[in-house]
């Protein structure tokens, strides 16, 4: 009986321990460094402390400029991670009809291109535009949004889809968020399917 009263007041007090009324204020700290982790200014040295302590340390790299950020290789091209150059066509009506000319897709077409491009228009396109890009999705039967065109019914390429999708056209806002460069290139050559279809 004397064990049991023991066990109770025991787990009262694990319970009490565990259950702080402050929140904001932990009331055992186990890793301190998860808690109150070191705060670097952007651009700055990222090892103040070594010049203190340890003056035969010497970063090269932090000596003249005081930076933490590394600059790139000499010689390098900047570009983005997909390897394609940074779209270069302005978002205007020039831009639009330049697009239509001499804009082409850099991948090559393959049936994974082409599913991978289904996918994503089925998550991102199909609920205005259509499963079969008639302009009759969910949201048209719904009266929700009006106006959307079928691709049939268009004069449009690859490229045009390519810079809609990045720039935006009339009530359809911009995609670029939400797809990268090399999704754009899919679901433009999957609007090319349905047009064609």
């Amino acid at each position: 009986m004397r064990n049991k009263y023991l066990y109770v007041i025991f787990l009262f007090f694990i319970t009490l321990n565990s259950c702080w009324f402050d929140k904001s204020k932990p009331n055992r700290v186990y890793m301190p460094d998860m808690y109150y982790s070191d705060a670097y200014e952007p651009y700055s040295d990222p090892y103040p402390n070594y010049k203190k302590t340890l003056k035969k340390i010497r970063i090269p790299l932090f000596i003249k400029g005081k930076t933490s950020s590394l600059l790139p290789v000499k010689g390098t091209i900047p570009r983005n991670s997909y390897g394609f150059n940074f779209y270069k066509l302005d978002d205007t009506q020039e831009g639009y009809n330049l697009s239509k000319k001499i804009l082409k897709s850099p991948l090559q077409k393959s049936e994974k291109v082409i599913e991978d491009g289904k996918n994503i228009y089925k998550i991102n396109c199909s609920i205005c535009h259509g499963e079969n890009g008639d302009g009759q999705g969910f949201l048209v039967k719904k009266e929700k949004i009006l106006g959307i065109p079928s691709y049939k019914d268009r004069d449009i390429t690859i490229g045009s889809i390519y810079h809609v999708i990045t720039y935006g056209k009339n009530n359809m806002s911009s995609y670029a968020s939400q797809l990268n460069e090399v999704d754009r290139w899919k679901v433009a050559e999957y609007v090319m399917i349905l047009k064609n279809k």
